[in-house]
């Protein structure tokens, strides 16, 4: 499994501070653990039993605080669950399975049958993104809509990205501030980043102590990407230093000619504070 804290004196700092931020949650919530086969699952519930099912999944480096500032918006009309996935820097088991295992879609069918749920709509960030889309090509049947902000898994990841946040995670916190302004397209704000701003950032303590995933995201193949039959809203920012926006726009579009897909002007990989677009589509899709 390895360790995927540099520390354990860092990893009980990181945690710590995101029990902080879990007391605080914007909205009425209910957290616990699921069990599945790569451990306990993190969950955090909130809304009506009654309304549509709704799966949050965040990306790379992070944990469920990735929705701090879209939840209570979406709670309203939506039952939610965020979702600490396994091996990142939140609550759930520190498993990190191989990307072309088959792992991640079991591991969220399980999550999503501990949760008594026979199918759902699932909004999904970066890592989250691929994810969603190994579980939605796996069981296409299991997924109503896909949200997909800056999905991974559709072209190669830019290796440029990967050589500058190497050299900027040498130089200390300056260092760490240059990473955030290289996801966020360089203009990192308090709204971008939805309560990020703590004492020190929770972001940064996040980068200062957490040991990212090194290997790519695979690219998901054509008959994969068949399986896409679902109503699907994809979103990228027009300045993403990860992830090449055109060519993922354009590699989903004959596979799933139904998805609404948008660019973003002025955004970087970063995509936050989405959820009048997303359940505007939601809704769209329900009436």
């Amino acid at each position: 499994m390895g360790n995927i804290y540099k520390s354990e004196v860092g990893k009980r700092e990181v945690l710590e501070q995101y029990r902080k931020i879990l007391a605080s949650w914007p909205v009425e919530n209910h957290q616990y653990e699921v069990e599945t086969r790569f451990g306990p699952t993190f969950v955090i519930e909130s809304g009506s039993k009654g309304s549509p099912p709704l799966i949050l999944l965040h990306g790379s480096v992070s944990n469920s605080f990735t929705w701090y500032g879209d939840v209570a918006s979406l709670s309203k009309t939506h039952h939610v669950y965020a979702i600490d996935i396994i091996g990142e820097a939140g609550l759930s088991a520190a498993s990190r399975p191989g990307y072309k295992s088959g792992a991640y879609a079991l591991w969220l069918n399980e999550t999503i049958h501990a949760l008594k749920l026979s199918s759902c709509s699932i909004v999904a960030m970066s890592l989250g993104s691929w994810m969603a889309l190994s579980f939605a090509t796996t069981y296409p049947e299991k997924v109503d809509h896909l949200v997909l902000l800056c999905p991974g898994g559709l072209a190669r990841e830019k290796a440029s990205f990967l050589w500058k946040a190497i050299f900027f995670s040498l130089l200390g916190k300056w260092g760490q501030l240059q990473t955030l302004k290289l996801v966020g397209a360089g203009h990192i704000s308090s709204s971008s980043l939805s309560g990020l701003g703590e004492d020190p950032p929770f972001a940064s303590l996040v980068f200062k102590y957490f040991r990212p995933r090194t290997a790519k995201m695979p690219l998901f193949s054509d008959q994969s990407l068949h399986q896409l039959t679902m109503p699907i809203l994809m979103l990228f920012g027009d300045s993403d230093q990860l992830l090449p926006a055109s060519k993922s726009m354009n590699r989903l579009k004959p596979f799933a000619q139904q998805a609404e897909i948008e660019l973003l002007p002025d955004t970087g990989h970063l995509i936050v504070n989405q959820a009048d677009r997303i359940l505007k589509f939601l809704n769209l899709q329900r009436s």
